[in-house]
C-alpha cells in the first residue's frame, strides 16, 4: 500500500507541474518516483538536478550503473533496482554487470569492482572510508574526482531510495519485469 500520494500533472503543486511535464517529455511517462517527489517541488527539483549532474560526471554508462545500482541494492530499494535494471538495458550496459550488481557478487572487471567496493565503503561507513580503501580505489585507476562523484551519486540515490521506502512507490509498468527483492 502506498503511503504517500503519487501526483500527476493535474494534482501536483503548481511549482511541480513544469517538472512533471519535463519528466513526461523525457521518459514518455511520469515515473512514480517523480509523482511522489512532486509533493515537494524543492525535492523534485533537487532530485532532477542531481540526476542531471551525476550523468555529466567522468563516469561512463557502466560506471554510472555500478554506482547507482550498488547503492540501490545496499539500500534495498524495491523501486530503484528494477528501474535501474531497465535504465542499464537502455544504456546498453552488459547484462552480466547488472546481474552481478543485483546479486551482490563481485564484478569481473577489476576497475568496475574497485568502483563497486569503494561505493559500498562510502555508503556503509557513512563517508568514513579508510586510507586503504582510497589507496585501492586510486590503484584501480580512479582519483579524487571520482570519490567526490560517488558522493554526488549517493546524494541522488538517498533522495530516491528513502522516498521509495517511505512511499512504497509501486514499480512502474515498464520495469515490473525486472522486479527484485533483497
Amino acid at each position: 500500500m502506498t503511503t504517500l500520494k503519487i501526483h500527476n500533472i493535474e494534482t501536483a503543486p503548481e511549482a511541480s507541474k513544469p517538472l512533471l511535464e519535463n519528466s513526461q517529455k523525457a521518459y514518455g511517462m511520469i515515473p512514480g518516483l517523480h509523482g511522489v517527489l512532486a509533493a515537494s517541488p524543492q525535492l523534485l527539483t533537487a532530485y532532477q538536478t542531481l540526476h542531471e549532474l551525476f550523468t555529466q560526471t567522468s563516469f561512463n554508462e557502466e560506471e554510472l550503473t555500478v554506482v547507482w545500482q550498488t547503492i540501490n541494492v545496499e539500500h534495498a530499494c524495491h523501486y530503484c533496482v528494477p528501474a535501474h535494471t531497465g535504465i542499464a538495458k537502455m544504456m546498453k550496459v552488459d547484462d552480466a554487470i547488472t546481474e552481478a550488481l543485483r546479486n551482490e557478487t563481485p564484478l569481473e572487471n577489476a576497475k568496475l569492482e574497485a568502483l563497486r567496493t569503494m561505493t559500498l565503503s562510502v555508503v556503509r561507513n557513512r563517508g568514513n572510508v579508510s586510507q586503504a580503501d582510497l589507496d585501492a580505489f586510486y590503484a584501480a585507476g580512479y582519483g579524487e574526482q571520482q570519490v567526490l562523484e560517488i558522493i554526488l551519486g549517493l546524494s541522488q540515490k538517498v533522495i530516491s531510495n528513502y522516498t521509495n521506502h517511505i512511499a512504497n512507490t509501486p514499480v512502474d509498468a515498464g520495469f515490473q519485469k525486472f522486479a527484485w527483492k533483497k
